[in-house]
């Protein structure tokens, strides 16, 4: 007669014989353990990080690659690095803009990667520098621009007249001030439109602002407010409470060379798959991401047979095409009036300007300074601003970022320093908080906003706007 097998005696058994270990541990604790077998754990990420700057700036002389700790027990608190590539490149061949943002990072330590973008000849993004720090504050942010402070100080010296693009909040506003008084401050376009459409969740708001933000007129500036305040009372109130001199093209003091966005999304892109990893390899990512473009771009750039980058050549060749048409007046040596089918426009080629405004905001002549210009044989592209020349896009690249050695190239000059307590960065104490993690940081400040109830400017009820108001159908519907 058969035995009877008890299946949970049999599995006992079988575990036992087969020595299988059943963890109970979280998800999220395997993902860790995963990542850790394969890139290391992120506790050895912060040991290794002086080692790695000190990398940096042996196989990139010039470059700045610095570690800051707090406490006895050496915590980290805060990195900096930008290499001397792109220090050279931003002060000799970049636009004089620059762009801020952050980053949250999702490693076992949390943090926040804190950027400095430039834009070159060909309107690409540039990163200048970045950082790591424990948490984002105004004071971290003051810690950052001060070490970009430092830097452009000791790189040139004469500071460029500069150009920022945030998104505004407070702790850069504020860092802003204090670090680069003399800057122009300007809030990104594309955070603003982000913002109004989570706020208002309206594809039609969006279009319209942006074409408030590139108006070069004060004139068709308010007829696109007008539009706005139309479709919806309560985002045009929304919008005011900006000050059109922060994000407008017309309303804005500085030089922005037709950008209105920081790009700073595009270069977080760069991240994206790295920002659960240790610190250190972030920053691997970064590096070999650097090196990478710079010498695609450097190859690129030796392709280039015209005068002015690609983009901007294309703009100034529109401009040609539909000056052609144009009827030129002349004044004097230096002042013109420029007839079009529809409308005159004022040039003067001595301050570099046109009633249409283009030419003083893009830095390209426009179709009417093009016309003002060829009419007297001037050479058009002597008098395009500088930086979108191929010259200067060649220069922006012409430094090389070098590679850094595997770890075991460095690892005698690691073990020799393992005894040196001063030389040894902890982690911070600040772990990741319970629950699913924000997939998205929010564009603009929001914790101070107040919010808005939809009304109908046409019936006056909430829960709706004018554009979706079925009372006049109604009332048309009662008629008949």
């Amino acid at each position: 007669m058969m035995s009877t097998i008890n299946p949970r005696t049999y599995c006992r058994t079988f575990r036992s014989n087969m020595e299988l270990q059943y963890h109970t541990s979280k998800p999220g604790e395997q993902k860790e353990r995963g990542l850790a077998a394969i890139y290391g754990s992120s506790e050895e990420g912060y040991f290794l990080l002086p080692y790695y700057c000190e990398q940096i700036k042996k196989h990139n002389p010039g470059s700045i690659a610095q570690v800051f700790t707090t406490g006895s027990e050496h915590r980290f608190q805060r990195l900096f690095i930008s290499f001397n590539a792109s220090i050279h490149g931003f002060l000799y061949g970049c636009m004089p803009l620059i762009g801020l943002g952050g980053m949250e990072l999702k490693s076992k330590y949390l943090g926040t990667l804190l950027s400095a973008v430039s834009f070159d000849a060909d309107g690409g993004l540039f990163p200048v520098a970045f950082g790591i720090v424990d948490v984002e504050t105004e004071e971290s942010w003051l810690w950052f621009l001060s070490e970009f402070h430092k830097l452009l100080d000791m790189s040139t010296q004469t500071i460029p007249k500069l150009t920022i693009l945030s998104n505004g909040n407070r702790e850069i506003d504020d860092a802003v001030k204090r670090k680069f008084p003399t800057a122009n401050h300007c809030i990104c376009v594309r955070y603003l439109a982000e913002s109004i459409n989570k706020e208002f969740k309206n594809s039609r708001l969006v279009n319209l602002l942006w074409k408030a933000a590139y108006s070069t007129t004060t004139t068709s500036f308010k007829e696109r407010m007008a539009e706005i305040e139309e479709v919806c009372a309560d985002a045009a109130k929304w919008i005011h409470h900006v000050p059109p001199c922060r994000w407008s093209v017309v309303h804005f003091e500085g030089s922005r060379f037709g950008h209105l966005s920081s790009n700073i999304d595009e270069f977080h892109k760069w991240i994206l798959d790295a920002h659960e990893l240790p610190i250190i390899q972030v920053i691997k990512r970064i590096h070999v991401k650097l090196m990478q473009e710079f010498d695609q771009r450097r190859e690129r750039g030796k392709t280039w047979t015209c005068v002015l980058a690609p983009s901007a050549e294309i703009r100034l060749l529109e401009a040609k095409q539909a000056g052609c048409c144009y009827q030129v007046l002349r004044s004097d040596e230096i002042e013109f009036e420029v007839l079009s089918a529809d409308r005159s426009h004022i040039v003067n080629i001595g301050t570099h300007s046109c009633s249409c405004r283009d030419w003083q905001l893009y830095g390209i002549p426009c179709s009417h300074a093009v016309a003002a210009l060829l009419s007297c044989k001037k050479d058009v592209y002597e008098y395009t601003d500088r930086h979108f020349t191929v010259a200067s896009y060649r220069e922006t690249y012409s430094q090389a970022i070098k590679p850094i050695p595997e770890r075991n190239k460095w690892a005698n000059e690691t073990e020799c320093r393992i005894g040196d307590e001063a030389g040894i960065v902890r982690p911070p104490k600040f772990r990741r908080p319970p629950g699913r993690p924000e997939k998205k940081r929010l564009c603009m400040e929001e914790s101070t906003r107040e919010k808005h109830t939809v009304r109908c400017s046409r019936c006056n009820q909430t829960g709706h706007y004018k554009r979706t108001c079925k009372a006049t159908d109604i009332i048309q519907h009662l008629e008949y």
